[in-house]
């Protein structure tokens, strides 16, 4: 089913209407992912909104773990919600941006950095707030929620990360007011620092693998005085103010170290991205071979094989010596053996109805110059009393395997191939192109052309 944007989302919210946990919870991750790896026109749609989640007051009484599970929807919530204001304010997703030394963040103006880096703390306290616990990540929905925050967690840091190394490039250039803020938004991220370190720790003793986990380095407790008495010092405050080499290797020493955290987290996120490439095309590649694994098995259905019984009717009896196939013997079939002639061959004709027949046959010469057969009184039974050559049940079916059953019997009924000495130098000494040639002829000469 096809629908658009707006469609889609209005029913996801429908869905977090519900009041199961599971239906919401799983609403809510499914709006997660589509934002992170759906259409951008998605997260855009939802940014333009008035209202969003609204689930504050959520509570599942009924289920097992409704009273648990409320709580973390609630709080998943406020997170998705924040993630679309975020793009509503700055008109792009944290976690896609460029990152790297001419990466959005580290190439923005002081104005426009002061104002976007609180609009990052804000998104990133909302995803610290979904506080799980590792005895607390219990069944797969809320594991599913807690891998998309981690992998927010580890994009987002990485861009506010780049935020503050600018921020701090451009500190002692500031004017006092933006010092001020600049102060603010620096020990704000230090605390921020401390929290995301617990928050990797959850994940490490959860399962996840190590190599994806970023290290945390912390700047230097040097640097955090050293702009403090800058700031000071604007301020026309008496302080000890660091000599200008001193602040310079403080400040080199704080980025080289925030630099490194940079590093590593975009190490984890671009590892992190392989992998989900990977899985994806892993993922895609199961789909093709078990379509085409259907599509096979649906051409085989179509196209039965040959039976072994009909398999082995191919070969007749190389023994038996060829014999006039135009022979003049007549001797109709027996109306208890005949099968159903109802077929397209004789649906534009009247019903055929081969006479029963008990009357003796002469031995008469071939008219084509053929040897003459032996008299034999055929009964209703078609098998002459001590004949040893008229033929089986699965003799005519082998004859009717080649021709059909319609004209195997018109053939018959008409020439008297009884005897299986026949049939089977039918079959083996002829091929079947040859077969349906001689009966065309033997019509022919019947009807006197």
């Amino acid at each position: 089913m096809n629908v658009n944007v707006p469609q889609l989302a209005d029913t996801l919210f429908e869905r977090t209407t519900n009041s199961s946990w599971v239906v919401v919870f799983k609403a809510l991750i499914t709006t997660h992912h589509i934002m992170m790896y759906g259409n951008e026109r998605f997260i855009q749609y939802l940014a333009s909104r008035n209202t969003l989640f609204n689930l504050n007051n959520f509570l599942d009484k009924g289920a097992l773990q409704g009273y648990d599970m409320s709580t973390f929807i609630r709080r998943y919530s406020r997170y998705l919600n924040e993630k679309a204001l975020s793009y509503r304010l700055v008109a792009v997703d944290f976690t896609k941006m460029k990152r790297g030394i001419d990466g959005v963040m580290r190439t923005m103006n002081t104005e426009k950095l002061i104002k976007t880096l609180p609009i990052i703390q804000n998104q990133l306290d909302a995803l610290l707030d979904f506080q799980a616990k590792p005895n607390e990540l219990t069944n797969g929905v809320i594991n599913a929620a807690f891998m998309l925050l981690f992998k927010d967690s580890i994009r987002l840091f990485a861009a506010y990360n780049e935020g503050v190394i600018n921020l701090l490039e451009k500190y002692f250039d500031m004017k006092k007011n933006q010092c001020k803020d600049a102060l603010d938004i620096y020990k704000k991220f230090l605390y921020r620092m401390t929290k995301l370190s617990e928050f990797l720790k959850v994940a490490e003793q959860v399962g996840i693998d190590q190599g994806d986990i970023p290290d945390l380095t912390q700047a230097p407790s040097s640097l955090l005085e050293a702009l403090e008495q800058h700031l000071a010092s604007l301020e026309g405050k008496k302080t000890k103010e660091l000599s200008a080499d001193n602040r310079a290797n403080t400040l080199s020493n704080a980025v080289s170290s925030l630099s490194n955290t940079g590093m590593s987290f975009s190490f984890s996120s671009s590892r992190m991205d392989e992998k989900e490439k990977q899985q994806a095309l892993e993922e895609e590649q199961a789909r093709l071979q078990a379509l085409k694994n259907q599509r096979l098995k649906e051409m085989s259905m179509q196209t039965p094989s040959a039976s072994p019984s009909t398999q082995s009717m191919g070969s007749a009896n190389n023994h038996t010596a060829g014999m006039d196939l135009f022979t003049n013997t007549t001797s109709p079939p027996s109306t208890n053996s005949m099968p159903n002639l109802n077929s397209d061959l004789f649906d534009l004709q009247p019903a055929f109805v081969p006479a029963v027949q008990s009357t003796p046959i002469s031995t008469a010469s071939s008219a084509w110059g053929g040897a003459a057969h032996s008299t034999h009184t055929h009964t209703h039974d078609h098998r002459c009393p001590g004949c040893s050559t008229c033929p089986s049940d699965s003799v005519l079916e082998r004859l009717g395997m080649f021709f059909g059953e319609s004209l195997m019997l018109f053939f018959l009924s008409t020439y008297s191939l009884r005897c299986s000495v026949v049939v089977d130098s039918l079959l083996s000494s002829l091929h079947p192109s040859t077969v349906c040639v001689c009966v065309c002829v033997c019509v022919l000469v019947e009807a006197g052309c």
